[in-house]
């Protein structure tokens, strides 16, 4: 399998590329791609395997891999672009900008708390199937008048679905664009980042088949111990194949159904690190991804079961060094072991996405594996 493996780095990260190679004879893989930018430089860029099941098609350098949370990334630094446009605050009321968010009390619940999983919104009470998430229009207006499930503010409880919904609808409130939409527009075109929130049909050709772990994985059910954790768990279920289907590809799900290639993801995460501008152009101020990073609340996650520091809509790094050894470090991951991280200290901007899901909840040991061996080489 070994031999499948194609890219390049920079002289001295060598074993990037020898840790990359054993996550396929050692690690189960079957598609993957690793990527690092420093100083908006691509310095490791490593890709292999296959994109399909059946191990007939090649993954290439730019197979668009569904990453799960890894969209959420994206996805704060859209709302991060509007708060740097002077367009937002995080210290607003969500309902300044969405009135109909106000019902049962929420009227008092600011942008931070949002983006940071605060606002109680973490699931719906009504029973509600997958396609519903593909109605932006209707999810939000059932978020907005749902009564939260805790006190907003009390604690953090990960949004994993519906972040997307009420994040974009507050960018939709502001711009009168879609996420989607804004994304491709203000970074994606400006920055020649190749990722997508809401996969253009003329992108088909490009895709990973999603493959469920074959490991031992907790069932949502058997995680689901608590009425929070149930619904939004459970109201629906998530199935590691959804993305395989052409419905939840072209639906703009600003949580979990971004698709890009690791090159992409990294260099979006390569101009944060390097201060937020690329090529005479600027993504964010220094000042706004600061903003962005700045812990928001650090608990034990409400949904997730363990501890947890948040920023406003970025996930902080944690103990285990999931973003390497610098705690400063920002990013996010996704289902099955993707991620996208930034480093302002190393100037690094990393990422590895895949296809093959993994069973741990957090911290993904080939994703783990290849970061250290980034910072092993530094």
């Amino acid at each position: 399998m070994t031999d499948t493996i194609q890219g390049r780095c920079a002289p001295g990260f060598e074993r990037v590329r020898e840790t990359f190679a054993a996550n396929f004879s050692e690690g189960g893989e079957v598609g993957a791609a690793f990527s690092v930018f420093r100083n908006n430089e691509c310095i490791v860029d490593f890709w292999g395997g296959f994109r399909d099941s059946a191990k007939s098609q090649p993954w290439t350098q730019d197979t668009l891999a569904n990453v799960w949370s890894t969209t959420k990334g994206p996805t704060a630094m859209c709302c991060a672009r509007l708060v740097d446009q002077g367009k937002l605050s995080y210290t607003d009321k969500v309902a300044a900008h969405w009135p109909e968010f106000a019902a049962h009390g929420k009227g008092q619940v600011t942008v931070a708390q949002l983006l940071s999983h605060q606002a109680g919104l973490s699931g719906l009470r009504t029973p509600t199937k997958i396609g519903g998430f593909y109605d932006h229009e209707k999810m939000a207006a059932e978020l907005a008048a749902q009564e939260p499930l805790w006190a907003p503010g009390a604690y953090s409880g990960y949004h994993a679905i519906t972040y997307g919904v009420l994040a974009g609808e507050l960018v939709r409130r502001v711009t009168g664009k879609t996420l989607g939409t804004y994304f491709r527009g203000e970074i994606a075109e400006p920055f020649g980042i190749d990722f997508f929130i809401g996969l253009p049909e003329s992108e088909e050709g490009r895709i990973a088949e999603m493959i469920e772990s074959d490991g031992p994985v907790q069932s949502f059910d058997e995680i689901a111990d608590t009425e929070i954790k149930k619904l939004t768990f459970t109201n629906p279920a998530m199935s590691p194949l959804y993305p395989n289907e052409r419905a939840w590809r072209a639906a703009e799900i600003p949580a979990a159904g971004g698709r890009g290639s690791a090159y992409a993801i990294a260099k979006l995460y390569g101009v944060l690190a390097a201060g937020g501008e690329a090529g005479g152009k600027q993504l964010l101020s220094l000042d706004g991804i600061k903003a962005m990073s700045a812990p928001q609340i650090e608990n034990e996650d409400a949904v997730l079961g363990f501890p947890l520091r948040w920023g406003a809509g970025m996930a902080l790094n944690a103990e285990w060094g999931e973003y390497g050894p610098n705690m400063d470090a920002f990013g996010h991951s996704g289902w099955g072991g993707s991620f996208g991280s930034a480093d302002l200290e190393s100037g690094l901007g990393i990422s590895y996405v895949m296809n093959k899901m993994g069973a741990a909840l957090a911290g993904d040991p080939r994703a783990l594996a290849l970061t250290k061996a980034v910072y092993d080489c530094l």
